[in-house]
């Protein structure tokens, strides 16, 4: 017998809250077939398949809340232009839903807010700039807009009227995810005004507000504790089996360490593709029971699962394998894992003078969870703790890992990007010494710095800070000489 249309809507949702998603979004399915009309259902049904990965099912279902008359249609269309820039790389398509909720709602920030970052994302400033503007005029004490506009303005002078906004704003500010945003957005302008004391000043008290949301501070115990435990269940370079097709490159290393801009060489090759911070690696590591125990002895059955999930998750971007990069600095924690995935895989090691690596972490608008950025002695620590790993890593694969350095990089380009060619087995492509011309979509906290020249500005930047951190680093009798 056929239940009744609110029956499974009740099950359907009370599936949806218990966090049971397969059967919420089969029971959402059974309901919808019957009663296709019910919009808010689309609606449920889209979120809960964006958790689970199936982007495109997602904007469908979207649209077919729009079709059949959603209230507030503008949220809609902002969530579907979510999926479409973060999840399915396709920002042209976003760039229409952004618009189109705009047209609805000309005052809707959150659409604003998207707008410009996508902006930023394209290496738009001018009408990132705009978009933020406007957000501001409508809400004038947003800190998210204020920090945003900042982000994309240039300043040569703490006069600026934008920095004295900055820190009105900031002083007034109670919460702490406004403090971090302002925080970090004043630290940043007054670094490039060269008034290095307030920005150090502005930066802690971001590291500060962004501590509060973490909820935890950073353990050094456990965390050396974590490496301890990945060293001792990925002991030896285990074969994987005859599995032989082509694998992404995958580029990791600490946060702030050069990533973006090894990517960016290498997307300028005509043999090369971006494929961003894919989530595709922690995504596998999320759905053990316990990392890294769980992938001691795992079996050539789930080696596949992965590997498959991994390749599919490319199919619905449109990425083929060959040619790709996979740039996500926190991989280097599961070095082990993807060698086991993909027996053939080349590892990019980004490295960078580690004064230098820890307090741009610091002075990085990172993720609150990141807790080691908060203060330079965690991530001194962290640092550590990455190269100790590393360390391991090449014991085990020694012709599969190539350190690239930042700082030898960014003074003496050519040689470092020939090797880097070579390891690869690609031919030389003269491009990859111009990678700011290249374009495309950049979505970390390089994005403005990887569209300039190479240059060697941000090498040595730590001595601006040098009479807060020299004690951190131990550099503080240092004088003279390369001074690293």
């Amino acid at each position: 017998m056929t239940r009744p249309v609110e029956q499974l809507a009740a099950e359907a949702e009370a599936a949806f809250r218990a966090g049971r998603h397969a059967e919420a979004i089969a029971t959402y399915r059974k309901l919808l077939a019957t009663a296709p009309d019910r919009a808010n259902d689309w609606f449920n049904l889209a979120l809960l398949l964006r958790r689970v990965r199936d982007f495109r099912g997602a904007i469908d279902a979207y649209g077919e809340a729009l079709s059949n008359g959603i209230s507030g249609p503008e949220e809609v269309l902002l969530n579907r232009a979510v999926i479409l820039s973060e999840d399915l790389r396709e920002p042209e398509e976003a760039l229409v839903d952004l618009e189109r909720a705009l047209e609805l709602a000309p005052h809707f920030v959150p659409a604003l807010l998207n707008l410009g970052n996508l902006y930023e994302d394209m290496g738009a400033r001018e009408k990132a700039g705009r978009s933020y503007a406007r957000a501001l005029e409508i809400e004038p004490h947003n800190p998210l807009a204020l920090a945003r506009l900042a982000e994309v303005h240039r300043f040569a002078s703490a006069d600026d009227p934008l920095v004295e906004n900055l820190r009105l704003e900031l002083a007034a500010q109670n919460d702490p995810a406004g403090a971090a945003d302002l925080g970090f957005a004043l630290g940043r302008a007054l670094d490039q005004c060269g008034d290095y004391d307030d920005a150090f000043a502005a930066y802690e008290q971001a590291n500060r507000a962004s501590a509060k949301l973490s909820g935890n501070s950073y353990d050094p115990t456990n965390a050396a504790a974590f490496i301890d435990r990945i060293i001792e269940n990925f002991s030896d370079a285990t074969d994987c089996g005859d599995y032989n097709a082509a694998s992404p490159v995958f580029i990791c290393g600490m946060f702030r360490s050069g990533s973006t801009l090894a990517e960016r060489i290498l997307a300028s090759h005509n043999r090369m593709t971006a494929g961003g911070e894919l989530d595709l690696i922690p995504a596998i590591v999320a759905a053990m029971p316990d990392f890294p125990e769980a992938a001691k002895n795992l079996s050539s059955a789930s080696l596949e699962r992965f590997r498959q999930f991994y390749l599919s998750s490319l199919e619905q971007l449109h990425l083929d394998p060959a040619g790709l990069t996979d740039k996500r600095p926190d991989n280097f924690l599961y070095v082990g894992l993807i060698k086991r995935i993909f027996p053939n895989a080349k590892i990019v090691h980004t490295r960078r003078d580690k004064c230098d690596n820890c307090l741009s972490v610091y002075f990085a608008h990172l993720d609150p969870g990141l807790t080691y950025a908060h203060s330079i002695s965690a991530a001194t620590h962290w640092y550590d703790q990455q190269e100790r790993l590393f360390e391991h890593w090449k014991s085990l694969y020694p012709g599969d890992i190539f350190t690239l350095d930042y700082d030898a990089l960014v003074v003496d380009p050519q040689p470092q990007v020939s090797r880097l060619l070579e390891f690869l087995g690609l031919d030389w492509d003269a491009a990859c010494m111009t990678p700011h011309t290249g374009s495309g979509i950049v979505r970390t906290a390089s994005a403005w710095q990887v569209r300039e020249p190479l240059h060697g500005r941000s090498s040595g930047r730590w001595r601006n800070y040098e009479r807060f951190v020299a004690a951190e680093f131990g550099r503080g009798e240092e004088r003279g000489g390369d001074g690293f």
